[in-house]
């Protein structure tokens, strides 16, 4: 409990002199004071978010099957994500990797990076997973079966996709650089195997497409495209990078959306972000779909992750707010 203490008598008389003193300096408003005046930094307005764009991207996606690495679905959706960049004017460097699994398989894996901007010094990461987990196992039914993984993966791909088609159709760019990363083989993990999950962003974060890269800071999307989402301030986020998370949630209540962006504290997770904070050292915060209280959302790793859970007013939700907060650095 905090305490407020009564004053004494000294306490009273100091507090006397210290409002003389404050009032003497104020000064009569001259000109010379007025020019000292600080002036907000204008805000840029940016361009629109399309979210029947970014639905129809997280819709091919899922076309293609489960994007589970070692499969056909994992070559064709690499090859559309790739051209797809390439097509709104990004420079796209294709990491290709292979790394062992818990059972011991090694994952054949790529990264997709895309550079907006690239020779502008100031740099922004988004970045999500582009991969789906092999098996439902939450789901009581089907725990073996694969599932769609359309808003675990395909949703934050399809924002980012449509954040790259504005920008590079757009004749107004933002100020900074901006480099997207489509992280591979996030899902492939168990719990109980410690740095199971999020094999790709490991290997990037030890293995950057470019030498001795950096960026200001960076964000990560993760089951952005749920019906009525509630996005939270995460833990490690939050250990890494508030003023980053602040930034973006007092900029998403800004454009309205304060039903999804709440101010509330959440549990530390242990996303793609965790190991670009450890060991890429660039503080990256999460938006993910996640409360204390309910935790993940109910359709997360069972046969329910399809296009029926994607809502495209999330979507505008979290893409108009990355938009904004990139236009206004």
């Amino acid at each position: 409990m905090v305490k407020i203490k009564t004053m004494n008598n000294f306490n009273k008389l100091f507090c006397v002199l210290c409002f003389v003193f404050f009032l003497s300096s104020c000064g009569d408003g001259t000109d010379s004071e007025k020019d000292s005046v600080v002036v907000d930094k204008p805000v840029v307005a940016a361009p629109a978010f399309n979210q029947d764009s970014a639905y129809t991207f997280i819709e091919k996606q899922v076309s293609f099957g489960p994007r589970i690495p070692n499969t056909t679905a994992q070559l064709q959706c690499a090859e559309y994500l790739v051209k797809k960049l390439k097509g709104f004017n990004a420079q796209v460097i294709e990491q290709n990797f292979e790394v062992k699994a818990f059972d011991g398989k090694m994952l054949r894996s790529k990264n997709i990076i895309a550079s907006i901007n690239p020779a502008v010094t100031k740099r922004i990461l988004l970045g999500a997973h582009w991969d789906t987990r092999p098996w439902s196992d939450e789901d009581k039914k089907s725990p073996n079966k694969t599932f769609d993984g359309a808003n675990d993966g395909g949703s934050g791909v399809g924002v980012l996709l449509e954040i790259a088609r504005v920008i590079g159709s757009s004749e107004k760019k933002p100020a900074v650089g901006i480099d997207i990363i489509l992280f591979d083989t996030e899902d492939y993990g168990k719990s109980e195997h410690k740095d199971s999950y999020c094999l790709g962003s490991q290997y990037w974060a030890k293995n950057k497409h470019v030498a001795n890269y950096s960026a200001y800071y960076g964000i990560l999307l993760d089951m952005v495209g749920g019906k009525d989402a509630k996005f939270n301030k995460e833990g490690t986020s939050m250990e890494y990078a508030p003023s980053i998370v602040n930034k973006v949630w007092d900029q998403a209540a800004a454009l309205g959306f304060n039903q999804y962006f709440i101010h509330q504290p959440a549990a530390a997770l242990t996303d793609d972000h965790f190991y670009v904070n450890e060991f890429g050292k660039i503080p990256m915060i999460d938006i993910i779909e996640y409360s204390n209280g309910k935790g993940f959302a109910d359709s997360w790793h069972t046969q329910n992750d399809n296009m029926k859970v994607i809502d495209k007013n999330t979507l505008k939700a979290v893409g108009q707010t990355l938009l904004q907060v990139v236009y206004n650095e």
